[in-house]
């Protein structure tokens, strides 16, 4: 599925404020063979050359949108397409960070296990992803997916994104390969404008594969049902905007 980098910009100070947390708890002073995956339109790139130089980070996307994008944000910078499903470094890494992608990866635990055996001794795997599907964000594209002429293309339920595992599950599986890893929650929340406007910020990630799947002739009416409903969920607050509530899960494992 094509992504829209213009549109995922549009909320970028926002998108990228877990990415500068995520980085303040790599705990690496230099980096001289690092990987922004799932780089998405530079963003996140930025953040990683700004702290350890152009030339030792690359990013990798499978977007050509995106990496687009990216390739104009930082044209010093190497960028590379790859699904991260089966992507591996050419050499072991200092630094194998993501920003926002691995909830898309099928058994994505599996793959990041696997990744921590391309690190360097002392080498980190930094992830950060949204833990947000009980949010009404999400619960509201899934009723909106159930009703209207466009139902049946959601009928099997495979768009759905999986729940991510415990954080139990992330120490288990990725602790016997680490000498450290730190599981935490952050929650954040974001003042919106109005209900439009959440609509807007999901258009860029969540929302995107529903209105593929709905089709060009149903997208609007997609679109009016589910503002809708996000219009009803988030109420007003006293100067009138509404407040995101986004959780996020954030790993950091050291490897042995």
């Amino acid at each position: 599925m094509a992504w829209s980098a213009a549109q995922y910009l549009r909320f970028e100070d926002e998108r990228t404020r877990p990415a500068r947390d995520l980085l303040a708890q790599v705990p690496l002073e230099t980096v001289m063979a690092g990987y922004d995956l799932g780089c998405g339109p530079g963003n996140s790139t930025e953040l990683l050359t700004n702290r350890y130089g152009l030339n030792v980070i690359t990013g990798v996307d499978s977007d050509d949108d995106m990496l687009e994008k990216a390739r104009d944000r930082l044209p010093n910078t190497e960028f590379r397409k790859a699904g991260l499903s089966t992507w591996q470094p050419d050499t072991p890494a200092d630094l194998l960070y993501a920003n926002a992608v691995f909830q898309w990866i099928p058994d994505h635990l599996s793959v990041l296990e696997k990744l921590m055996d391309h690190l360097k001794p002392g080498g980190v795997l930094a992830v950060q992803m949204p833990d947000n599907l009980s949010e009404p964000t999400h619960v509201s594209m899934g009723e909106t997916a159930s009703v209207g002429p466009w139902a049946p293309a959601f009928a099997d339920g495979s768009l759905r994104r999986k729940p991510l595992p415990s954080p139990t599950a992330y120490l288990d599986r990725l602790g016997p390969k680490s000498a450290r890893v730190d599981v935490w929650h952050t929650i954040y929340n974001h003042p919106m404008a109005d209900a439009s406007a959440i609509v807007e910020w999901v258009k860029g990630t969540g929302l995107r594969p529903y209105l593929n799947a709905a089709g060009a002739e149903h997208q609007e009416a997609f679109l009016a049902d589910y503002t809708a409903r996000i219009a009803k969920a988030y109420a007003p607050m006293a100067d009138g905007r509404v407040l995101l509530r986004f959780p996020r899960l954030f790993v950091v494992a050291v490897k042995k």
